[in-house]
């Protein structure tokens, strides 16, 4: 005899699917990732950075090119000359003296009885020294020397006038050496120009 047997199963509680669980990223991933854009960003600013510098650069070399064609080569070769020789000058004439304006004050203050055989000057190592002035000359007796001395003396362009090694000469006169001094802006000869240029001018104005 046949048994049969008739089951059931009903589960207590619903059946739950198991989601799969995702997988952890790793903090060195992470940092590999931003690391690579950030290499990529850089690549591609460095590229663009270097183009528009290289484009700068062909632009100013252009400008320059034009720039120079602009000025003949022999003209400014000429230019070039002509400012050496300017220099020149300068240095020419900030290293010369003039000795008219110490002729000027002998000839204002020297007596009718004292005249000047010899005239000679010394510059000083510096610009800024003192330019040293030697003299010769004869008087119509000591008198005169003394009355020339004091003239000297009182000169504020002439600085530490001394007579010395008076004698008589053959026919009576007193000869004499006379040193003295100068300050160099006295005699200045750049300065000298500048002021007579100056007074030139004034005086034209005056007449005009």
């Amino acid at each position: 005899m046949e048994q049969n047997f008739q089951t059931s199963f009903i589960p207590k509680k619903p059946i739950v699917r198991e989601a799969p669980s995702a997988r952890p990223v790793g903090f060195l991933t992470i940092i590999s990732i931003v690391i690579f854009f950030t290499m990529v960003i850089s690549s591609g600013g460095i590229y663009f950075y270097k183009a528009s510098l290289v484009s700068n650069i062909a632009k100013m070399e252009e400008q320059l090119n034009i720039a120079k064609n602009r000025f003949e080569p022999t003209k400014i070769t000429q230019l070039q000359l002509l400012d050496k020789r300017l220099h020149a000058s300068n240095e020419i004439l900030a290293s010369h003296i003039a000795v008219s304006p110490i002729f000027k004050v002998l000839s204002a203050i020297t007596m009718k009885t004292v005249r000047y055989t010899n005239f000679s000057y010394e510059m000083g190592a510096t610009p800024k020294d003192r330019v040293s002035v030697k003299l010769t000359g004869q008087a119509v007796g000591y008198r005169s020397v003394a009355l020339q001395s004091d003239l000297f003396t009182k000169n504020k362009n002439l600085i530490d006038p001394v007579f010395s090694d008076l004698a008589l000469d053959d026919k009576g006169n007193v000869i004499f050496n006379l040193e003295f001094s100068v300050d160099p802006s006295f005699v200045d000869y750049k300065q000298n120009l500048l002021t007579q240029n100056e007074n030139d001018s004034t005086a034209n104005n005056t007449i005009n």
